[in-house]
């Protein structure tokens, strides 16, 4: 396999939830030091060493292949036991000046300019600027996993760590708003 180092600066990390095959997960997004998104996928953070741990706006160093489980355009499995962080987290100084250099450097999109851009190309990730936010939905759901992942999360391991407990968060968050595009007709996500 022909791994390649990136730099990446974390934008986006996931809560984490459990996975049969890699014991927990954390979905990680970030952006390269042109402005190009990157989905880090899978990344089971809490079982890294501590000191590997990163944090948002903070840039790594690590090795990655592209995904070729996943068809989206910015999707790479990373080496994890190459992750390494190499800088403190950018400041928000300056009305987030130095963060939107790099954040903001391919412009903003809307959710129907990303659509088109999926279907041609498999780019699914992007940064959206709200004309207008509706609303913020927060609905009660269950604090219980899902029948496979209880196991998952109740299984006692052979080889490897321990399973570390990990709660669900008995809400479901999500928000209305409408892109500034004329073919918007609203969004919830």
């Amino acid at each position: 396999m022909n791994y390649e180092k990136k730099r990446i600066l974390i934008t986006v990390k996931t809560y984490p939830h459990p996975s049969a095959t890699y014991q927990e997960l954390v979905c990680t997004a970030g952006v390269l030091e042109d402005g190009s998104f990157i989905r880090l996928y899978p990344i089971d953070y809490r079982y890294m060493p501590y000191w590997k741990w990163y944090k948002k706006y903070q840039w790594i160093e690590v090795e990655v292949i592209k995904n070729d489980k996943d068809s989206r355009r910015e999707s790479y499995r990373p080496k994890v036991d190459t992750i390494k962080p190499v800088s403190e987290p950018i400041s928000t100084k300056n009305n987030w000046q130095e963060r939107k250099k790099y954040v903001l450097a391919k412009g903003l999109q809307t959710i129907e300019q990303l659509n088109e851009l999926k279907s041609k190309d498999k780019t699914s990730l992007g940064i959206i600027r709200p004309k207008e936010i509706c609303d913020l939905i927060i609905e009660p759901s269950t604090d219980v996993w899902k029948g496979q992942w209880q196991t998952v999360v109740k299984q006692n391991r052979l080889f490897g760590p321990d399973q570390k407990p990990l709660e669900k968060i008995p809400f479901k968050f999500s928000y209305v708003f409408k892109c500034p595009d004329d073919r918007c007709n609203g969004h919830i996500k």
